[in-house]
């Protein structure tokens, strides 16, 4: 009887001994992995540590946080990180110190931190605020940071902690039709002059920068998801009280406006205008195209 091993079985074990090789190998390099993970972790512990030791001050910042696709994070919750103080901090700088040292799980969205960008709108101690605007020692006593409470703006559906669903708010600005359109379109090299007057009238408006603060403080707008909101409404005085559009887009804008959900149903709370972080007087700019809607209407025969 031969003794000889079959050359398919041959292969067959070669190729289980190889994937054991790899799966040992694989596992081996899994553990050194999470070995210097973990070894990271400590050192970044420890420098967190003696960061805030060295500190002068620190201040305690309570975050909003939830994250429907992590088990242990659907259910809304605050954490608190201690993060060190100093002069000139900002309530976003705050933010990247807790994300950077802490847990770099931590989310909202930030961009060109000039306060202009819109992007970073947040509730912080019971206020819509930007978080690149808004200094730390603004919020405390005495230059005396002590906690600073950051939050989602209100009455916006939370995507993951401090990120909300803008896309309603962009919906309503888009129905204004917020860009410029012209009757009389210059040819050639022609300019297309503005006064001095209509320039300084429409300029506040033109500040607007998006950011959705005043729509989250309106409870207009939080009871009514239809209302076009101050964000809009300013957007469209912005061209409405264009001089260079015309009497037909103005009238056209009005239409708008005019709407069941538009200007009629503000109440006149200013708490947009309170919030808004370009000083855009947005209740003082509804009211007049409440009185120029009124003007429109009137028939004398």
């Amino acid at each position: 009887m031969s003794t000889q091993i079959p050359e398919s079985e041959t292969e067959s074990n070669a190729e289980t001994e190889t994937e054991t090789e790899t799966e040992r190998e694989s596992e081996a390099t899994g553990a050194a992995r999470a070995a210097t993970d973990r070894d990271y972790a400590a050192e970044q512990r420890e420098r967190t540590q003696e960061r805030l030791e060295a500190a002068d001050t620190t201040l305690d910042l309570k975050v909003f946080r939830y994250d429907p696709e992590v088990p242990d994070k659907e259910e809304p919750r605050f954490d608190t990180f201690t993060v060190p103080f100093k002069k000139g901090m900002t309530v976003l700088d705050a933010l990247m110190w807790a994300r950077d040292h802490y847990d770099s799980s931590l989310t909202f969205r930030h961009s060109c931190r000039q306060a202009v960008c819109g992007s970073d709108a947040l509730f912080v101690n019971g206020q819509q605020r930007l978080g690149c605007q808004t200094q730390i020692a603004d919020l405390g006593e005495g230059g005396v940071p002590g906690t600073v409470r950051v939050e989602p703006l209100p009455h916006q559906e939370v995507v993951k902690d401090l990120v909300v669903d803008m896309e309603h708010f962009y919906d309503q600005m888009e129905a204004v039709e917020p860009y410029f359109q012209d009757e009389d379109t210059p040819s050639g090299l022609e300019e297309q002059r503005q006064s001095r007057e209509n320039r300084e009238k429409i300029k506040m408006s033109t500040r607007c920068i998006w950011c959705g603060a005043c729509m989250s403080s309106c409870n207009i707008a939080a009871g009514d998801n239809q209302y076009l909101g101050p964000a809009a409404i300013n957007k469209a005085y912005r061209f409405a009280m264009d001089e260079r559009e015309g009497e037909e887009l103005k009238e056209h804008r009005m239409n708008v406006i005019e709407q069941e959900h538009g200007v009629w149903r503000c109440q006149t709370q200013f708490s947009c205008t309170e919030v808004c972080p370009k000083d855009i007087p947005l209740t003082e700019h509804i009211q007049e195209l409440k009185r120029e809607a009124v003007k429109s209407n009137l028939k004398f025969w």
